[in-house]
């Protein structure tokens, strides 16, 4: 492959430390891994800076880089491929569901360069998570309780008690610890100055966690060298915490496991849904019980499954399935995915859900742009992570902005996931547009519009036209960092699912759009 050479040039590290190649900029990443022109072009590149001396790699890279500098492009086709097949052979795969109901299996493409966090910027998003995580679950249990944050109108009360995942139902029942927020995957970007800001946040049974500790598993069988004496933060005690963070919630205390213990289990809509491994997965990673619907009862507002040997008591569930499949007397009649009466034993205290019944409501879109007051009102301090500048078209001044700029924003709708319901407007035809512009029109609570953000960009291995080697390009990603509420507060895995946009110059890295994903190292 030819050398990296003009305005794609790597320099030494940004520090001053030691170049890379031995200290030759023009040869950098082994003849040219990365291409000619490979620039920075506006973004924020999370592996690379420019200098004076052209593009240079950042400090917490350079180790990394050097590592790379000795491969050629056929070796990281073959580590890739590799880790696809691994995947695939493993079931580590997704469904994607088109019109007619037509199912299709995916695995989540792994992109070998991972993505390296240094311990200090970490810090901040730690920090910064375990403060939106607290004031977020301050304010579902208001929302079900006294409502005081809606009764001093720091958050318009039509927007919450109108909203699709508020829940009376559950309106006034306590929750184990007053803990509703168990599971948390909030998803990160970086703008073109490279600040964290928050894009949206996950609150009901957030997802993805599974593809974290399956891509570090393949990056330690494929690259084991790379992890050398960079002083990366394992990931894999998230099952254990999780189960004792599950454990910590039961009504009834005593050895896990034991006969009339505290029984934990995880609740899947079954094989068909999209998330299917990751139920499995997590299951199998905590020894608890993975179950369907059907293989419980409720009997005297408690909760059973059923076993081979007779009937067992359930104390807590991890629930994969949304609120409005949970109990048919409670929610939707025609449910056959949860528990009839299961509601009954939530509000007698009986068994446990994480994540509670209801908290859907804080992350709706809508009540996405009242965070960082939610922040304030609750914690009496100031956000440490942004929130993305969002148009809310419910206001008829907002709303004149809105329909006045959609070839220019990115519009969502409030309680769409996955990248389906969205507009690009920088990247849509007028079809398109005039299609959301009538949406938002009819029903304007029902979306936001924010500004196009120029999200970072992160080195991504490309193959060539042969299949059988490639260079490393820049492509957009995001981050979904997951966090953990226990007994001893909230922990944030280090690291998290670094998504990627496969295609050039896309914005969109959701799986179910084509996206893939990165390991993501956190530096001790």
């Amino acid at each position: 492959m030819a050398r990296a050479r003009g305005k794609g040039q790597v320099a030494g590290s940004a520090d001053g430390g030691s170049a890379l190649a031995g200290g030759l900029p023009s040869e950098v990443l082994a003849e040219g891994v990365l291409r000619n022109g490979y620039a920075l072009d506006g973004f924020f590149d999370e592996a690379f800076e420019a200098t004076a001396k052209g593009v240079a790699p950042r400090k917490q890279y350079v180790d990394l880089l050097r590592q790379i500098a000795a491969m050629d492009g056929a070796d990281l086709r073959r580590g890739a491929d590799l880790a696809n097949r691994s995947f695939l052979n493993r079931g580590v795969t997704f469904t994607v569901y088109a019109e007619g109901d037509r199912r299709t299996e995916r695995i989540l493409p792994f992109d070998p360069i991972p993505r390296i966090i240094a311990a200090s910027e970490w810090a901040v998003v730690e920090a910064g998570l375990r403060q939106r995580i607290r004031a977020l679950n301050q304010f579902v249990h208001d929302v079900y309780h006294g409502q005081e944050i809606l009764r001093d109108g720091i958050v318009p009360r039509r927007l919450v008690v109108l909203g699709r995942h508020f829940r009376r139902e559950v309106v006034g029942i306590d929750v184990a610890q007053d803990q509703y927020l168990h599971v948390v995957g909030s998803d990160l970007i970086r703008d073109a100055d490279g600040r964290w800001l928050v894009l949206e946040d996950n609150l009901r049974t957030p997802s993805g966690v599974s593809y974290v500790l399956a891509n570090r598993q393949i990056m330690t069988r494929i690259f084991p060298d790379w992890f050398a004496d960079l002083g990366v933060r394992p990931v894999d005690t998230y099952a254990g915490r999780l189960l004792d963070n599950l454990v910590g919630l039961s009504p009834r205390r005593a050895v896990p496991g034991a006969s009339g213990g505290p029984a934990v289990v995880v609740l899947t809509p079954g094989v068909y849904n999209s998330a299917y491994f990751e139920h499995a997965f997590l299951a199998q990673q905590m020894g608890v019980d993975l179950v369907e619907g059907r293989d419980l009862f409720v009997l005297d507002n408690r909760v059973y499954m059923r076993t081979t040997f007779g009937r067992r008591q359930v104390d807590v569930i991890y629930r994969r399935v949304d609120d409005e499949y949970l109990d048919s007397l409670a929610f939707r009649p025609d449910s056959l995915l949860g528990v009839a009466g299961l509601l009954g034993a939530v509000r007698t205290g009986n068994v446990t859900l994480a994540n509670a019944i209801g908290t859907g409501i804080a992350d709706d879109k809508v009540l996405y742009h009242y965070v960082p007051e939610i922040i304030r009102y609750y914690l009496g301090e100031e956000p440490i992570l942004g929130n993305v500048p969002t148009f809310l078209p419910f206001d008829p001044e907002q709303l004149e902005h809105v329909l006045a700029n959609l070839d220019t924003l990115v519009v969502k709708a409030a309680n769409e996931s996955g990248g389906y319901g969205m507009l690009i407007g920088p990247h849509a035809d007028e079809k398109e547009i005039e299609k959301f512009r009538r949406l938002i029109v009819a029903n304007p609570r029902n979306y936001i519009a924010q500004p196009t953000i120029p999200i970072s960009r992160h080195p991504t291995f490309v193959a060539d036209e042969t299949g059988d080697s490639g260079t490393l390009e820049g492509r957009h990603v995001d981050l979904r960092p997951y966090a953990l509420s226990g007994p001893d507060g909230v922990t944030v895995l280090p690291g998290g699912l670094t998504r990627v946009a496969l295609t050039p110059g896309s914005l969109v890295v959701n799986s179910s759009q084509g996206g893939g994903s990165k390991d993501t190292w956190v530096l001790q």
